[in-house]
Parts: C-alpha cells; structure tokens; sequence
C-alpha cells in the first residue's frame, strides 16, 4: 500500500525540511514523537518541548504555544480536524510540502536555498528564549552574533517550565505569593549565569489569558471570558492581583541574595498596556522608585499612540510585540485559521504603527525592539526602518550559521 500523505498548513517552520517519528496522541511528554493535538495549550507545554514536531487542527502562526514552539526550532503543522484519527503509528512531516505521510516517506529532497537574510546595519537584536539551553546554544555560535547583547524571556513561560500554577499562588496568602516569587527567581538565575559580558535578561511581567489561566489553574476561580484576547490580562490583571507586589518583590530580593550587583543585569517589562495613566499606575502598584528601570510591551493601537507619553513617563526602553499589534490593526484574530489571509506582518497599517513607534523611542533617546520573523527581516529593515530587532532563538541560529556557511 502507498504511503498516505495529508495536506496541511506549515504554521512553524525549521531549516529542518522534514521529520520523521511516531505520533504521540498522548498529550505526554515522549521524546523525539510527533505530537498530535487538536490546539496547542500551556498544559502541554512539557510534551511541546520534548517532541520533534507538532500537528495540530486548530491554531494560526503567532500563538504563544507556537512562538514557544519557533523558539525551540519545532516545526508545527496544522491540517483538517477530520484527518487526525488518522494520525497513528509513524509518520513523517514534510515542511516543503506542508503535508505528513504516514508510514514510510521518501527522503525529502533538499530546499533550495533562499537568499541569506542579512543583518545589515542592526544595531541590536534581542534573543527571545525559553530557558537557559537558548541563551547558551546563542552564545556558543562560531561566529559569534555579536549584535545579540539582550535576552528575552515570559513569566509564564518559566512557570510552564517549572510546573508552577501563578494564580493558585497569588490567591493562597502572601507567604505563598512570595514563595511564587522566589520559584520565578530561581529559574531567572542560571539564565543570568550564561549572559555574556555586556549582555542582559529581559523578563516580560505575567500575561496569562483567562482561557490558558483557566487550564493551569486548580483552586481559584478564573473568570470565563467570551474574549479573552481582549480580556483581563497583562498590565489591567496585574493591576488587579493584590499580591502579585509580593511576589515581584520576593523575586527581585531572591535575584539580589542569589546574583548580588548582577541582579541588575536582570530588567522587567510590562506587558498589554494602553497608555501612560496604566504606566505609572503600574510603577506605583510595585513600589518601583524612579531610578528603576520599567520597559514596555507595545502590542496595542493605544500603546503606539502612547509611544512618547510612554518615554516621557519614564519607560527606559520599549519593545514591540508585533504578533498581536498586527491582530489588533487587522482585526484578525492570530489564532483563527480562518482569517489567516488578513493576518499580513508587511500590511501598510501595521508597518505605520512600528515606524511610529520607531521613530517616538528615537526622538526621545530610548531604545525601540521591534519583533520580527525571520522571513520579515530584510522587509522590516528597509521600509520602517528599524535597527533594533526582537527575534526568537531558533530562527537568529539558523540565519547565522547559514550566513556562516
């Protein structure tokens, strides 16, 4: 019987054309398998990291799990919901084809090369990682990339990483909430540890949904929100949790007793906030004095209008999360295949809004990340155009060691 092979839609891609393994409908971490899920979710964030590629029936490009999954170089293959209970036994995924065959697959024929993205005149790129392996595998790679000075890392991210349910902690009393800190603390350290001279480690503030709250989450109450992209999360949930203070200040207290003056290398950034009023409302909630450093996340069509009200506040640098500024501009949910078609990174809205940003850090002396694939870099380059660029771990040591080549 010929191999069967289903059509579907590369959502992540790796230099990796193909990948061959067992599939795993587990839900649990195997490794080396192919993991088959009908939507990516924290909950699965060990068998995520443990598998060599992911297919999945529900999802778009831009997705936490997903940009989790570019970060890590896993490829993720999204086809009809109909076709998974056809995913058994061994299979193969064919990145150039956007299909899986199952059973036996002839070898896939190497890709040609596309044109080497340059680096051009950037300035500096900040590595978006997921635990200390990236920061490490970064700073290993012959020739070094010197324009990669910082790190960037999401709370939630390490409390996957580390099993911790934040919300179970923050509503359980203040010794826990501290003790919440302190795990957050204890996973920030060996990064820290692996940061070259002159190099940093940005942590982005807890953005948790309610909808990937709810799955992590075992005895408190989460609110069921008809939209939860557009709910109580990022800065608005953390000005609304009573001791997440506790814990941020438990986990810049462990930093300090662990690290001592390298704790400083160690900078924070707020994340889905509208405007200035929520800046220093946040600053405050903290107990931030003026002298310490507070970034943004601008990923709203109010944060870029804020840009400079947001410098001008205090704000020492800002990064642009372009995965869901180019939702929120479009009107196109990134998780929806369906509307995958509007959902364009080079739209001329969305490139107005970074240059907009771009240009409000320039006049105001303060650095400005921009977030880019690596398929967008050179686009980004020429029309906004940027010098500073966010880009995830996996994609920076692919272009590098073909520009090594």
């Amino acid at each position: 019987m010929s191999p069967r092979e289903i059509p579907g839609v590369v959502l992540v891609d790796s230099h990796e054309r193909s990948v061959q393994g067992p599939c795993n409908l587990s839900r649990e971490p195997v490794d080396g398998t192919i993991l088959v899920v009908d939507a990516l979710g924290p909950e699965l964030y060990d068998a995520i990291v443990a598998c060599s590629a992911v297919i999945c029936a529900k999802g778009g490009r831009t997705g936490h799990m997903q940009s989790l999954c570019r970060s890590r170089g896993i490829p993720v293959l999204r086809v009809a919901p109909s076709e998974l209970d056809a995913l058994a036994g061994e299979a193969t995924v064919l990145l150039d084809r956007a299909s899986v065959v199952l059973g036996d697959a002839a070898p896939a024929a190497p890709a040609p090369r596309c044109p080497d993205a340059a680096f051009g005149d950037v300035e500096s790129i900040c590595v978006v990682v997921t635990d200390t392996a990236d920061i490490r595998a970064t700073n290993a790679l012959a020739p070094r990339v010197e324009h990669a000075d910082s790190f960037f890392i999401r709370e939630e991210f390490l409390c996957f990483s580390a099993a911790l349910s934040p919300i179970d902690s923050l509503r359980a009393g203040v010794r826990e909430a501290e003790r919440y800190g302190a795990a957050v603390a204890s996973r920030l350290c060996p990064m820290v540890r692996e940061l070259l001279p002159g190099q940093r480690l940005i942590m982005r503030l807890l953005d948790l949904r309610s909808d990937d709250a709810a799955k992590i989450t075992s005895g408190d109450h989460v609110d069921d929100e008809p939209n939860p992209e557009l709910g109580r999360h990022g800065a608005r949930w953390l000005l609304g949790e009573r001791r997440y203070p506790h814990a941020f200040r438990a986990l810049r207290r462990h930093l300090r007793d662990r690290l001592g003056t390298d704790a400083d290398r160690v900078r924070f950034a707020v994340p889905f906030i509208n405007d200035c009023d929520e800046y220093v409302r946040l600053r405050r909630f903290l107990g931030l004095g003026d002298g310490t450093p507070l970034a943004v996340f601008v990923e709203t069509p109010a944060a870029v209008h804020s840009a400079a009200d947001f410098c001008a506040s205090g704000a020492g640098e800002l990064f642009v999360g372009t995965k869901d500024l180019i939702q929120f501009y479009l009107a196109a949910d990134r998780g929806n295949h369906l509307v995958s078609s509007v959902y364009q990174t080079r739209h001329p809205a969305v490139l107005a809004a970074l240059r907009q940003a771009v240009e409000s850090g320039r006049g105001a002396g303060v650095p400005v990340h921009v977030f880019a694939l690596g398929a967008d870099l050179d686009h980004y380059a020429r029309h906004i155009p940027v010098r500073r660029l966010m880009m995830c771990a996996a994609e920076l040591r692919h272009l590098a060691e073909r520009s090594a080549a």
